[in-house]
């Protein structure tokens, strides 16, 4: 046995840990435009998660862009925070893009009329930071501000004494952001990208437990390090990955169901511990959205309605969609709900009309394979996300207790506090039938004791979804016995 110090969780072939935790906390990786944000460079704005809560501090705090292709975050924004279904926050955001690091050729802008006392700069790419009027102190002969209304970058005259000038700026490049920049690294005590995710616990004093980057988790360098990543944050927190398979690869379309499911195949999008989504979503107002971020904020808004609790899949919820986007020049029209089954039956989590709204569609994980036999955590999303959040919690509870001493009471106390979490899940629904909390001989030996180490089993069922319902309905003659005075 390696050697413990601190509580710890582990997920069993085929059994349940059961406990709670504080909240669904959702992190995002990507890319912001804070080259709108004065003084970004001190802000602790790149490779540091923040947390928001609503659309105006996310505006504020990371800036705003409707090209959602440069800036992935903002899709996030608008799903999270604009949403006609129902906003959901709040959420944990890493913003990888950095206007000092990835940054064009400088723009210079001869003979610019400040007679008005104001000069603009429409290009919203403009790192606001980088701004200067040459000759002139910034702050003393001109001021820079960044008007969100307008979405323009205002220099001010301050002397008004100032004529034509010359001003110089660097644009922020987004296209310098590669699938390294988002994968990140971790190593001397500094920690960026995907690997960031790791500070949201110190910071915030909050479990990480979802995962996504929109527009990026379709490259399966970046899948393959997130599904790494959600595996013992901080070397003890279980979160679960949200990942999207892309509607183009290599030059080639994946526009239809049967090249989504050769892709997925292909590319080892299989991962339990992750929801893989596929295709897009157009909503009402004409916007795209990546199938990822809708489930992942269906996904928070579905626990915010449990206290947090993930018993409950995500899939036949409502979601902001008026078709399914497989791509600009993609013929395909759609599928309704028994086609988009062939992608569940696969585990990949699409969207589809049912009973008249529009909903996310799909309640496994993408280790689900229908026909094969597989460990039973791996059928449902509920299912392993229920693993997850008693590991999680058990963790939480009783991390506080480690070097204390190990009495028979201290023993009992936490077989009642698991109990009591068993009781509580039961009374929500989240499971079923007998759970049960031991602390066994065969499992904790002597020579095991006498280093620290002990060891409780949790026992429990986890509600399984109500994926399907068949009335089965037959046709009987008894009825003709009527017409003779029968009943």
């Amino acid at each position: 046995m390696a050697y413990k110090h601190g509580t710890y969780g582990e997920i069993a072939a085929s059994k349940a840990i059961a406990a709670a935790q504080a909240d669904t906390v959702l992190v995002y990786v990507g890319t912001a435009p804070i080259n709108k944000i004065k003084g970004h460079a001190s802000a602790g704005l790149v490779n540091q998660p923040i947390k928001l809560r609503n659309m105006s501090e996310a505006k504020s705090t990371f800036g705003y862009s409707d090209d959602w292709s440069k800036f992935t975050l903002c899709e996030v924004f608008d799903e999270h925070f604009n949403n006609s279904v129902e906003n959901a926050g709040p959420i944990y955001v890493i913003n990888v893009l950095d206007p000092d690091t990835h940054k064009g050729t400088q723009v210079s802008l001869a003979d610019q009329d400040f007679t008005s006392g104001y000069v603009y700069i429409g290009n919203d790419l403009a790192d606001v930071d980088s701004v200067r009027v040459t000759g002139k102190v910034l702050d003393t002969d001109y001021s820079v501000e960044f008007d969100a209304e307008n979405n323009r970058v205002v220099i001010k005259d301050l002397t008004g004494e100032m004529e034509e000038e010359t001003v110089t700026y660097y644009p922020v490049d987004a296209s310098a952001v590669t699938k390294t920049t988002i994968i990140g690294s971790s190593g001397s005590g500094v920690s960026t990208g995907i690997q960031a995710i790791k500070k949201v616990y110190s910071k915030y004093n909050a479990v990480p437990n979802l995962l996504a980057a929109p527009g990026w988790s379709e490259i399966p360098d970046v899948y393959v390090a997130m599904c790494a990543a959600v595996q013992k944050i901080n070397g003890h927190w279980d979160a679960f990955a949200i990942a999207d398979i892309p509607l183009s690869s290599g030059g080639t379309a994946v526009d239809t169901k049967e090249a989504a499911i050769t892709w997925q195949s292909a590319n080892g999008y299989v991962s339990e511990r992750s929801k893989v989504c596929w295709p897009m979503i157009k909503s009402g107002t004409g916007k795209v959205y990546h199938l990822s971020t809708v489930c992942a904020a269906t996904m928070l808004r579905t626990d915010l309605s449990h206290e947090s609790v993930p018993m409950e899949s995500p899939s036949n919820k409502e979601i902001m969609a008026v078709a399914q986007y497989f791509g600009a020049s993609s013929t395909n029209e759609g599928y309704d709900d028994t086609e988009t089954n062939d992608l569940n039956a696969v585990g990949i989590t699409s969207a589809c009309f049912n009973n008249g709204r529009w909903v996310l569609w799909g309640p496994h994980t993408a280790a689900f394979k229908f026909g094969t036999t597989m460990d039973a955590r791996v059928i449902f999303d509920v299912n392993i996300r229920m693993l997850m959040f008693v590991t999680n919690g058990f963790q939480q509870r009783h991390g506080i207790r480690i070097d204390s001493p190990m009495t028979p009471a201290q023993k009992d106390t936490i077989i009642n506090a698991e109990n009591a979490e068993l009781e509580r899940l039961a009374a929500l629904g989240a499971v079923i039938g007998e759970s049960s909390v031991e602390f066994l001989e065969s499992a904790n030996p002597e020579s095991d004791m006498l280093n620290g180490d002990f060891v409780f089993d949790i026992s429990f069922t986890a509600t399984p979804p109500f994926k399907s319902g068949t009335a089965r309905v037959c046709y009987t003659s008894d009825g003709f016995a009527a017409f003779f005075g029968g009943e």
